[in-house]
């Protein structure tokens, strides 16, 4: 795909201190555009996100997918190929996302997963409730639709067209495990490249307390299960 326009969308609740590192490490020069969707912020995630040179929406309805859908829809409208999901909270390593883009860029993929269990992961900076789950996520979509997943990374990249395609609808926490399930019912080209994975600025909403991974927890397994009920009465 030559002269294929790319756009990050960083879906981000109150991510002032990691905001401006996130951005300041995406490669100069890939993508044409960072868009940061401030998920109702109470701190100065907006103005770091601005002074980055990022463009800013606000997305005041909370919840990861609901973020993500606002970005999407401004990409839309704007003439772009692929879409890169980055996490604003600078645990991801985005000079890595030449390496993220290039099976798509190549033609071999049409969603790429960055995968942390892969790469090269910081000791503690995956919780080991995260670790966990991510786990037994993977273990079921492989029971179920024999996938070969090992991470629900949030690091990753995907055609418009093929993002259009599979029809999104979770706002929370289930975004990313509806994504890889759909991407499979859909028969889309997936593929897994390695990331690295560090600590993390500041405690994360989800995985930092036991009520945000208890929600997380059910929303994923949910999510699981709603596929598979809607399979068999396919």
């Amino acid at each position: 795909m030559t002269g294929c326009r790319i756009r990050v969308i960083i879906p981000a609740f109150n991510e002032a201190r990691s905001i401006g590192l996130v951005i300041a490490d995406i490669p100069e020069g890939l993508v044409e555009e960072v868009v940061v969707v401030n998920n109702a912020s109470t701190d100065e995630t907006e103005r770091n996100a601005v002074a980055a040179g990022a463009t800013v929406l606000r997305e005041t309805r909370r919840g990861y997918g609901q973020a993500c859908m606002a970005g999407i829809e401004y990409v839309e409208a704007r003439g772009t190929d692929i879409v890169v999901f980055l996490d604003g909270d600078y645990s991801d390593h985005p000079h890595e996302m030449a390496e993220l883009v290039r099976p798509i860029l190549t033609d071999e993929a049409d969603l790429v997963i960055g995968s942390r269990f892969l790469g090269n992961r910081e000791r503690g900076a995956m919780l080991p409730q995260a670790v966990l789950g991510n786990r037994l996520a993977c273990a079921l979509m492989s029971r179920l639709w024999s996938a070969s997943y090992t991470d629900l990374g949030p690091f990753r990249a995907i055609r418009l067209d093929s993002l259009r395609a599979l029809e999104m609808v979770d706002r929370t926490y289930g975004w990313t495990v509806e994504m890889q399930i759909k991407a499979l019912k859909r028969r889309l080209r997936v593929t897994e490249v390695p990331v690295s994975y560090r600590r993390r600025v500041g405690v994360s909403k989800i995985t930092g307390t036991v009520t945000g991974t208890t929600k997380a927890a059910y929303k994923i397994l949910s999510t699981i299960f709603r596929q598979a009920i809607s399979d068999r009465r396919d």
